[in-house]
């Protein structure tokens, strides 16, 4: 699931260069609109799931409206340092709000799909199983649609080359609030798959937000196509530091190896050399 919530975070960057901050609230959005789909609804596991998405998607769309597309048009100076200020203050409300609506406490399910599998001498939920299945499914399809779709291609192309897209007829605004809006929906689908991993409560965005941060630094901002390796080497740093220090040095151990790549390798393992 970090890389659902990377890929997220390396889209937006890569078309509207906004350092999402807030990114991680909108897996707390997919976590809670999850819960009370199964508890309050009724649905079944897999329509929350796809309702939590949708919840996802049109708050990220209504949100980008209000913030990043006015303070675009508005602005006159540093639209990097804003656009994180306006990521960072997005998160403090959505964090504070969901504590004064829903109050501190963990609201989750004992699991989605009950039972498990084993696999030798270790049993592995069916949770886990299909929350992997989920992103693996999401992973390709999303692809294909950036790959094969028309509107997957404008927004590959705006990542490029805003203005020569802008020059072929895109529709930059509509480009922006939809690339914002599937990032959204991609960290929301994974907040709700794990619901029974990870109970949902106000701050429970910090942690993934952390890991997908890791991975776009860790493989290049904005490199999209290695988003997918960098999910995978960081689940991997961290079940070996948790293994051998600890889980209190998960984030110790992540983020000292970030600080070594960037050391020797400024632009990430797969990054490019940016143009000056």
């Amino acid at each position: 699931m970090y890389v659902l919530i990377a890929l997220g975070l390396a889209l937006v960057y890569g078309v509207m260069k906004i350092p999402n901050f807030a990114h991680g609230e909108y897996y707390l959005f997919g976590a809670y609109a999850t819960y009370f789909a199964l508890t309050s609804f009724g649905m079944s596991p897999v329509l929350a799931i796809i309702f939590a998405a949708l919840v996802g998607f049109v708050l990220g769309a209504v949100i980008e409206k209000l913030t990043f597309s006015p303070l675009r048009k508005r602005n006159t100076g540093d639209w990097v340092t804003n656009a994180f200020m306006i990521g960072a203050g997005i998160q403090l409300i959505i964090q504070n709000g969901a504590q004064l609506l829903f109050t501190a406490n963990y609201l989750g399910v004992e699991y989605l799909w009950e039972g498990g599998v084993q696999i030798g001498s270790i049993n592995v939920a069916y949770d886990r199983l299909v929350a992997f299945c989920i992103a693996m499914v999401t992973l390709v399809v999303f692809w294909l649609f950036l790959k094969k779709t028309r509107t997957g291609i404008s927004i590959l192309a705006v990542a490029d080359d805003e203005t020569g897209a802008m020059l072929m007829g895109v529709d930059i605004k509509k480009i922006h609030t939809l690339t914002y809006a599937l990032s959204c929906m991609l960290a929301a689908l994974a907040g709700g798959a794990l619901l029974s991993v990870t109970p949902a409560y106000p701050t429970m965005g910090t942690a993934p937000n952390l890991a997908a941060w890791f991975t776009v630094i860790l493989v290049g901002v904005g490199n999209l196509s290695a988003v997918i390796v960098g999910g995978f080497m960081v689940g991997l740093i961290e079940v070996f530091s948790t293994y051998i220090f600890g889980a209190a040095w998960q984030n110790v151990v992540s983020l000292s190896v970030i600080i070594l790549i960037l050391l020797f390798k400024p632009n990430g393992l797969f990054g490019r050399k940016q143009k000056v």
